[in-house]
């Protein structure tokens, strides 16, 4: 395939873009409450002469028609939301909203969506298709992605293909990481609640203790997920919350647990939809107590594309080199909305390396996460050079 680099990127833009990094940096907003982030939006595209939708209420979708004749149709996406985490990374553009920071570098992700925004848009007497740039509200919870595909932003017209890329600490600023097949996990909940019969510690033969009964449990999780499936398909059971118990010398009648598990495969993942809660009730039948199991399907695994990662691939050597387009060994345990995108549309999801060789680096989600901003331009990039070559 022939890469074309007919356009150009416009320096002036780049201080721009840095500039509403560290704006949307200062000013996070948490899931679905994005009002201000996207009145910022809005702002920027109004003041490039670029129309655009509301979607969601606090979506921002930006419809770009090509001049140039007939072309597939697609979609990128950027997620706009922050986490509720108080910051500690020390910049002097930090949060300004207490309790609340992009932790998760969706201020990156917006960012660099903005910038191919400007250019497929100065570009587009060039383009062939429609490209759709969707700033999507609510990725960090549940729903915001099926939330934005009921409200149509995959038909009229129907997308023939989608893309995505989030920030990653794993690997070295200035390169990228791809891979085909599953990129993230699937996210489903668990809340159990064992119910047992209270009593007097002195006299445990006379109650029915739901503490022991939950450790039981915790400790059977181990047991599934190394036993109960094939050891090559990944998946992860964790308990993150353990709540019972009213005093030290009493038996507890009732304990609640709470947590995670990601899994890859759609079989898999099924089948402990049906399994999981029958397994967890019989441990709590076999020590003389009750559990009921509230099984909470979450997020789907991001499946990538072959043909569309491949080109993601070739628009990235275009740009940054092919020793800087790394493939990604492994699938990441997390999990991203964008997985009810790829189920609906071939698609691509791909890793922006964040990484400073010779700086202190801290993961996703932490208080002190960073990143350094000249990676802005690089996606950017990446996805103006991806759009022009189909």
């Amino acid at each position: 395939m022939e890469t074309k680099t007919f356009w150009k990127w416009d320096d002036s833009v780049t201080e721009k873009l840095f500039s509403i990094r560290k704006h949307l940096h200062q000013y996070p907003e948490l899931s679905f409450k994005e009002h201000q982030t996207s009145l910022y939006i809005q702002d920027w595209l109004n003041q490039w002469g670029i129309p655009f939708k509301v979607v969601c209420e606090t979506g921002v979708v930006v419809d770009i028609t090509g001049e140039a004749g007939d072309g597939p149709n697609i979609a990128l996406r950027a997620d706009i939301d922050a986490l509720p985490i108080r910051e500690e990374s020390g910049l002097d553009f930090a949060s300004r909203n207490k309790g609340v920071m992009h932790a998760c570098g969706h201020d990156g992700h917006t960012t660099i969506l903005l910038g191919a925004v400007y250019h497929i848009w100065k570009y587009k007497s060039q383009l062939k298709g429609m490209v759709r740039c969707i700033f999507q509200p609510g990725e960090e919870a549940l729903g915001a992605a099926e939330k934005m595909i009921k409200a149509g932003v995959l038909s009229q017209p129907e997308i023939n293909n989608m893309v995505a890329l989030h920030l990653w600490p794993k690997i070295p600023e200035g390169t990228i990481g791809t891979k085909t097949g599953a990129v993230t996990a699937a996210s489903d909940d668990f809340k159990i609640e064992v119910k047992g019969k209270s009593g007097h510690a002195a006299r445990p033969h006379e109650g029915i203790d739901t503490i022991t009964i939950g450790s039981k449990i915790v400790d059977a999780i181990e047991y599934y997920t190394t036993e109960w499936k094939d050891p090559v398909d990944p998946l992860v059971i964790h308990v993150g919350k353990m709540h019972g118990g009213k005093a030290k010398n009493v038996i507890a009648d009732q304990v609640i647990l709470e947590g995670t598990i990601r899994s890859i495969s759609s079989e898999t993942r099924e089948k402990l939809r049906k399994e999981f809660p029958v397994f967890v009730k019989n441990i709590a039948k076999d020590f003389g107590g009750e559990a009921a199991v509230d099984y909470r399907e979450g997020l789907p695994a991001v499946i990538n594309d072959p043909d569309t990662t491949e080109k993601i691939n070739k628009a990235a050597w275009a740009m940054i080199g092919k020793k800087n387009v790394l493939e990604l060994d492994s699938v990441s345990m997390g999990s991203d909305d964008f997985g009810f995108f790829a189920e609906k549309v071939p698609s691509c999801y791909f890793r922006l390396g964040v990484r400073d060789e010779k700086g202190e680096n801290f993961d996703l989600h932490h208080p002190k996460f960073q990143f350094n901003e000249e990676v802005i331009p690089i996606g950017s990039k990446i996805l103006i050079q991806y759009v022009f070559d189909r």
